[in-house]
């Protein structure tokens, strides 16, 4: 359907020979049919259609034609713009041959113009149409993909300007416009399955995008560059410069020196022998977002590239601080965290058998001070690729690695199962007699005499210790769950992984602190009381006296006796025996003093050498940072799973102590819960007539409060904690 205008009435271009024309609907309804006839008769060939016969219809800027799709297509010509292009001396037949002095009578649409003719083959080039029909556009083309581009889809039709020109479709500023009409059209890029549907805006935002459209720098690679001219093909084909074998090659056009590297590689050499599992430039930078490599998530996305190809080093990799800290967000500095080629090398990556890889035994140590100024031979035998199940090459790895699962393991089951039956005994009695067992609950937390368990000084450590343990936790927990979303949300409301390394040597501090002065505080009371160790007639000191002060009931030190309690309550959680009574000390809670020391040692000595590697390899091998770091991970989880549950439930989960129980606040302890649960301590005190030495009349009322608010803090942040880390543990056990 032609048309000339909307309303085909009031419009009648002249020809020259004064014969009036108006098609409307293909309908001839004045003397167009009887001109043509005449130019036929006149002998006029298609040839000598000048163009001012095509423009007597082609200047009406109204006329349009409707395709089968049923879009509207503009036929007007601007001559202005026509006669500044490169085709401005052409006659409109030189392209549309097809067309004889009936159109557009004879209803045959114009057929595609063919550029063949006007542009032949430069010596020993093929021509542009020889190279376009064996492109993936003219191959598609030809097999009826009428969507695939044509000459006139990249350089424009009537107003076709120099290929230099800042006008140009295809100027390099404009290609990628250009190409984007196509590869970011969401039908064509799914009707045609086009591998890449977002290279367009991939391309806007990577370096090169950047570079050439935001900065203007026409250096910088436009699409042509990489893909071809008129000879763009498919990945697959050899000869196309996207092709495996010739990435490196395509890519040296810019980058000689990085290719001239990548060649002498171990990736470079190995590409070279055809192998495909080499990486090539486009697996390593990708195809069209190639990154900044001075970006801040630069160095994450490198070392998952490396994992593709190498996932068991990155999956131990990760395991590492560096790995950790990269997966949690550590800005891009590279003294703080390594990336894989800050060890490995960039393009120049090596066999260690080299002498020229940066891990060869010649340059390991001056690649480790890159980032460890002090770092020695001993210091590079740490190996940041361990595998904890690999007994063969890593056996004290491995061993340290199963003695520490045995020992959470042993600890939770045994524990776990003291907690579930001491509970399900209290429960019971609960449920069997509520009312008896509520009066007594009440009456422990109640009463007008009350005795004094823990001194001030004592309440103090206490804090200390509970405020760095949570301190502690919160900032090291997140490193070992590092794949948990809660983990990256702590870190960045701490303020990243930097702040929570400095949070977490502050409370390691603070934990030495609150040991050196407990250790300082026994040092003195023992000095106080060392007249008891004496012997009173002699003088001298007595072995019955030492004994009697290491294992006496006010002491610490485990005895026979807290045997005997322990035996004694598992029989009465099974309903074989009476609830025992207990000294001033029950044997769970001996069990917790010590395993501070415990934990204080081995978290803390464990802590030091990967605080300070350098120092510690200055004596010892590498490899003992790779013990330090699995020792150091699980024993905090050891630590923190059994604080925050075995601990709280002794303490104030139990149910005649929830849901806390405030002693080591206050430091009291009521005569009720005495006489419930700590009678050998009562009878004992009072025999020796030293009750008054213990009995307290305070204001703990007033501010009691206030000490609770933080209790319920404290184990409340403590609960959360133990949640996430449950979660975190059941969620790497189901993926």
């Amino acid at each position: 359907m032609i048309t000339i205008g909307t309303n085909p009435e009031s419009r009648r271009p002249q020809r020259r020979s004064a014969v009036t024309c108006s098609v409307s609907g293909g309908v001839t309804r004045i003397g167009l049919s009887v001109f043509c006839l005449v130019v036929a008769a006149a002998g006029l060939l298609a040839e000598d259609i000048k163009n001012s016969d095509c423009l007597l219809c082609h200047e009406d800027q109204t006329l349009t034609k409707t395709n089968a799709q049923g879009k509207v297509i503009p036929l007007f010509l601007d001559t202005k713009r026509f006669a500044a292009s490169v085709h401005a001396s052409n006659a409109c037949v030189s392209c549309h041959s097809d067309l004889t002095s009936s159109h557009p009578d004879d209803n045959l649409p114009a057929k595609p113009v063919g550029c063949v003719n006007c542009h032949p083959a430069q010596p020993g080039h093929e021509t542009a149409a020889q190279a376009y029909a064996t492109s993936v556009h003219g191959l598609s083309r030809r097999q009826g993909a009428s969507a695939a581009a044509a000459c006139s889809d990249c350089h424009g039709s009537h107003y076709m300007v120099p290929v230099k020109s800042l006008e140009s479709p295809v100027f390099k500023l404009n290609l990628p416009a250009t190409c984007a009409k196509c590869h970011s059209n969401p039908g064509l890029t799914k009707t045609y399955e086009i591998k890449y549907p977002l290279a367009a805006a991939q391309y806007l935002d990577s370096i090169h995008g950047r570079g050439l459209l935001k900065m203007g720098l026409i250096v910088a690679p436009s699409c042509n560059d990489c893909h071809g001219v008129h000879d763009i093909k498919r990945s697959v084909y050899p000869s196309s410069p996207i092709n495996r074998a010739n990435v490196a090659k395509t890519c040296g056009k810019c980058h000689l020196g990085v290719e001239k590297t990548y060649d002498q590689s171990v990736h470079g050499q190995l590409s070279a022998k055809g192998d495909l599992r080499a990486p090539v430039c486009t697996d390593c930078h990708t195809a069209h977002q190639i990154a900044n490599p001075e970006g801040n998530h630069f160095k994450e996305i490198s070392d998952q590239r490396c994992g593709e190809c190498h996932r068991d080093r990155l999956a131990h990799y990760e395991e590492t601080y560096h790995g950790k800290a990269m997966k949690l967000g550590q800005p891009n500095v590279a003294p703080e965290v390594a990336a894989c080629y800050d060890c490995h090398g960039y393009h120049d990556i090596l066999p260690l058998s080299d002498p020229r890889s940066h891990l060869s035994k010649q340059n390991i140590v001056a690649t480790c001070r890159k980032c460890h100024a002090g770092a020695n031979a001993s210091f590079t035998e740490y190996d940041p690729h361990a595998d904890p199940l690999d007994r063969e090459h890593s056996p004290a790895f491995y061993w340290t690695f199963v003695g520490m699962t045995a020992l959470l393991v042993g600890v939770f089951t045994f524990f776990g199962g003291h907690t579930f039956f001491w509970l399900f005994r209290s429960g019971y009695l609960y449920l069997h007699d509520s009312r008896k067992f509520r009066e007594a609950k009440i009456g422990t937390q109640r009463g007008d005499e009350w005795f004094t368990r823990f001194s001030p000084y004592e309440r103090f450590l206490h804090i200390l210790v509970v405020t760095s343990f949570l301190l502690l936790v919160i900032t090291g927990m997140p490193l070992k769950f590092y794949y948990t979303d809660w983990a990256k949300f702590l870190f960045g409301l701490l303020g990243g992984t930097q702040v929570a390394r400095t949070l977490h040597h502050f409370g390691a501090v603070v934990t030495l602190l609150y040991f050196a002065l407990h250790l300082g505080s026994v040092g003195v009371l023992t000095w106080q009381r060392r007249h008891q160790l004496r012997d009173p007639a002699s003088g001298r000191l007595s072995v019955r006296r030492i004994r009697d002060v290491l294992f006496g009931p006010d002491s610490m030190i485990p005895t026979v006796q807290d045997w005997k309690d322990f035996v004694a309550h598992q029989k009465w959680f099974f309903g074989k025996g009476p609830k025992p009574q207990f000294d001033r000390w029950t044997y769970w809670e001996k069990f917790d003093y010590f395993a501070v020391f415990w934990g204080v040692f081995i978290i803390g000595l464990s802590g030091l050498i990967m605080w300070f590697p350098q120092f510690f390899t200055r004596f010892l091998p590498g490899w003992i940072i790779n013990i330090a770091l699995i020792v150091h991970s699980d024993e905090a989880l050891l630590a923190a799973g059994f604080i925050f549950t075995v601990h709280f439930f002794n303490t104030h989960f139990r149910l005649e102590k929830f849901p806390m129980d405030t002693v080591i606040f206050s430091g009291r302890v009521s005569k009720s819960e005495l006489l419930h649960e700590r009678r050998r301590w009562y009878d004992r005190v009072a025999a020796a007539g030293q009750l008054d030495q213990f009995r307290v009349r305070d204001e703990w009322e007033r501010w009691k409060g206030i000490a609770r608010s933080f209790g319920y803090l404290f184990f409340g942040v403590g609960v959360i904690l133990l949640l996430l880390i449950a979660y975190a543990m059941i969620s790497r056990l189901t993926h």
